[in-house]
């Protein structure tokens, strides 16, 4: 039904999202603090560079001890976890209803944390439409992603609710990356011990937090990271120095991008990684999965004991790269769940 804007008016009979009997009621404490950027020469005075905004989020019976950083993708925010694209609950929310404690960040410059190019740098170009359809919900892939229960054109509510979260990345990736590494250390610093869920762009954050810290990474869930090694995004960077764009600490040394490409993959280990449970998630409909094998490989070459959970071999079809904000969300949820429940040696 249209409204008269172009846009598309919500399904008729559609319940409001606070009304639906399926989103489970979680008694739970929450709050939001920041991890403050470093501060700067500017033209107005003293200013903050790429502030983190961190919200957090635990049930009233906490039965894991160990809390979940939840790492959102290039150009999304934290909110990409906290609902999906119907309105219902998102990840986030699974998490705290399976008893895990969570930390949600918006990496500088993205969502609530502030940017501003003089502190930051050059913003790279809007997220557009076409971006959006391409990584989320490819034409090619539609007869397969019935997860994606939406359009593909402008006025569409899922695709407008989805280009709606997401803002322009600084136009230096590396540079990006190291912001968003440093401000993560600060976090673990603060809280402790953790396991980072990462998404998409968010993964090279967690490869670099392993990398900076590494006593206090327990785990890292990888759902669709960047990949495979050394690919260049046309218009973003490339990941130089294997799946990152910011440098990564190897043992034997490798000073240089052109040292990491050129090295052998045994002697490409990267000692933050090493020992580190990593599970890399794909969806049966995304493009990600096409080279989610490498990206595994370069991990246990690495030292970390990467493994793979691919949706559709725990029963769960039609998911894409969004498979955090599509239908039934909680379904593809669900197996990442069992995993972090079953790898916790420490459930209080």
């Amino acid at each position: 039904m249209s409204t008269g804007t172009g846009r598309t008016a919500p399904r008729e009979g559609a319940a409001a999202p606070h009304r639906s009997p399926d989103v489970p009621v979680v008694a739970s404490r929450r709050g939001h603090f920041w991890v403050p950027g470093d501060t700067v020469a500017v033209s107005t005075g003293t200013a903050q560079r790429g502030p983190m905004f961190v919200q957090w989020e635990a049930p009233e019976q906490l039965r894991h001890e160990v809390p979940l950083v939840l790492v959102h993708g290039g150009g999304g925010q934290g909110t990409d976890w906290l609902g999906a694209l119907d309105g219902g609950p998102g990840w986030a929310q699974q998490f705290v209803a399976a008893g895990f404690a969570v930390y949600v960040v918006d990496r500088p410059g993205h969502g609530r944390s502030p940017y501003h190019p003089e502190v930051i740098g050059e913003m790279g170009a809007p997220f557009s439409y076409e971006a959006a359809v391409g990584l989320f919900a490819p034409p090619e892939r539609a007869g397969e992603q019935s997860a994606w229960a939406w359009g593909r054109e402008p006025g569409d509510d899922g695709l407008d609710q989805l280009v709606a979260a997401f803002g322009p990345l600084p136009a230096d990736l590396g540079w990006s990356q190291e912001l968003d590494a440093d401000r993560l250390a600060r976090l673990l610093d603060r809280i402790g011990p953790a396991v980072l869920v990462t998404h998409s762009a968010g993964g090279p954050v967690g490869w670099l937090a392993a990398d900076r810290r590494p006593e206090l990474v327990e785990a890292i869930v990888a759902v669709e990271p960047m990949g495979p090694a050394f690919v260049e995004f046309p218009g973003m960077g490339a990941l130089e120095w294997g799946l990152t764009a910011a440098p990564v600490t190897y043992d034997p040394p490798l000073g240089s991008p052109q040292a990491v490409r050129a090295a052998d993959p045994a002697d490409r280990r990267i000692p933050g990684l090493a020992g580190t449970e990593v599970l890399v998630v794909t969806g049966g409909s995304s493009a990600f999965a096409d080279f989610a094998d490498d990206v595994v490989t370069f991990l246990r070459d690495a030292g970390a004991p990467a493994e793979r959970l691919h949706l559709p071999d725990k029963g769960v079809h039609g998911n894409g790269h969004g498979m955090l904000l599509e239908a039934g969300a909680d379904r593809a949820c669900a197996p990442v769940v069992r995993w972090l429940a079953e790898r916790d040696g420490r459930t209080i």
